[in-house]
């Protein structure tokens, strides 16, 4: 899940991984198979693999299930034939959201998706209607540590080709082109810094806060139930989070 307030959303997201981490598994090995069915099972030639495996890795994955994730995106272990679908519209109070799915069966999340726009108060749109309200960055948190200098972070990261360095109270954000990520990321681990957060996402250009507590509940609804459905991958929106 993908919002403004990127600290709050590492700690929600985080609990949840924790609270429903087979199902966390499962996305993540539907993520490696298909990054294997479209750029080849080896990582240092296929970007999209290194990265899934890094996420898969971040969320404490067992190795024999990545390892049976690229086997089957291979072919090797037979092989599901997903495809991706984004499927857009508008949650409590006008907030854009949109969700990347992958899925064998368009028909069956085409109606889990719905039916959870319908329960948490808003509406699928058409396609189109709200990703142009985010840019495709990568992004790299790391928490604030006291080993941590913040100016020879930043000269790193800026010398690296990091588009943007901000610092807050809980650590540090470096955003990236998504074409750059890769290096910048492998500079800074090089470097000896650990990432509370390191992918390729969708920021949005701009947020908006809710201030009915019925919204907020059913803001709450819809990404929870969005987000426990096995199809979907990921779900960005513009609510700007409450801590």
């Amino acid at each position: 899940m993908a919002g403004h307030s990127k600290w709050s959303n590492i700690k929600h997201r985080k609990g949840k991984e924790d609270a429903k981490r087979a199902k966390m598994f499962t996305k993540l090995g539907r993520y490696i198979m298909v990054a294997v069915r479209d750029g080849g099972p080896d990582p240092d030639f296929n970007p999209a693999l290194k990265a899934a495996i890094e996420k898969a890795k971040a969320a404490n994955m067992p190795n024999d299930n990545i390892e049976r994730a690229i086997k089957k995106g291979s072919g090797e272990l037979g092989s599901d034939n997903y495809e991706e679908i984004i499927y857009e519209g508008y949650g409590p109070g006008g907030i854009a959201v949109f969700v990347q799915c992958l899925t064998d069966n368009r028909n069956r999340t085409a109606a889990d998706i719905r039916h959870a726009f319908d329960k948490g108060g808003g509406n699928l749109g058409q396609s189109g209607c709200v990703t142009f309200m985010f840019d495709k960055k990568g992004i790299i948190a790391i928490e604030r540590t006291d080993s941590i200098d913040e100016d020879e972070l930043a000269m790193l990261a800026i010398d690296l080709g990091a588009e943007d360095f901000t610092s807050e109270e809980e650590g540090f954000e470096i955003i990236t082109a998504p074409e750059d990520f890769n290096e910048i990321r492998d500079g800074l681990a090089e470097n000896g810094y650990t990432f509370a957060m390191a992918e390729i996402t969708y920021i949005p250009q701009n947020t908006i806060k809710l201030t009915d507590p019925e919204d907020i509940k059913n803001m709450e609804k819809l990404i929870d139930m969005l987000e426990d459905n096995d199809d979907v991958q990921e779900v960005y929106h513009n609510w700007e989070m409450p801590e």
